[in-house]
């Protein structure tokens, strides 16, 4: 959005003060068919995708979350993990973590419903895949018809 100065007669971008992957605080404040609104750090309004929500929100709730993207008319599109490759390299260290905890076994794979990859991880399928083919790229973890399996150190 341009916006034009008044006394100089120069042309200006308005600014949110906000960019894209910082870690905001959020508190819930409307629910609209396209998902829900939150009030970041207190200042600014921004939208959550239902799309893009994989728990549950009431209005007040009071969470952390991230800015994806302002756009050019300033409006602030939000989301509760951190977006680009840094999710995917979050996540890469939350599952191997739960795969430690476990023993070296889950039993969830690429072929899994995307609710129960959801409810245990609180991400997308799409971003689940991402960060198992990141593991195994890496030969970190080897990939069974019914889970995902701790490679073995030689």
């Amino acid at each position: 959005m341009v916006i034009i100065e008044h006394k100089k007669g120069r042309a200006q971008k308005k600014q949110t003060g906000f960019h894209e992957g910082q870690k905001v605080a959020l508190r819930i404040s409307d629910q609209t068919e396209m998902g829900f609104i939150a009030v970041i750090n207190g200042t600014h309004k921004g939208i959550l995708y239902k799309n893009e929500m994989f728990q549950p929100l009431k209005i007040g709730q009071e969470i952390d979350g991230f800015v994806k993207k302002v756009r050019d008319d300033e409006k602030i599109d939000l989301c509760l993990q951190k977006p680009g490759y840094k999710a995917i390299d979050f996540l890469s260290r939350k599952i191997m973590d739960k795969l430690q905890k476990q023993g070296g076994f889950i039993a969830v794979t690429d072929k899994s419903r995307p609710k129960v990859i959801a409810d245990l991880f609180g991400v997308s399928k799409k971003t689940f895949k991402k960060a198992i083919g990141n593991l195994y790229k890496k030969r970190l973890i080897t990939l069974e018809k019914d889970g995902i399996r701790l490679r073995e150190k030689k």
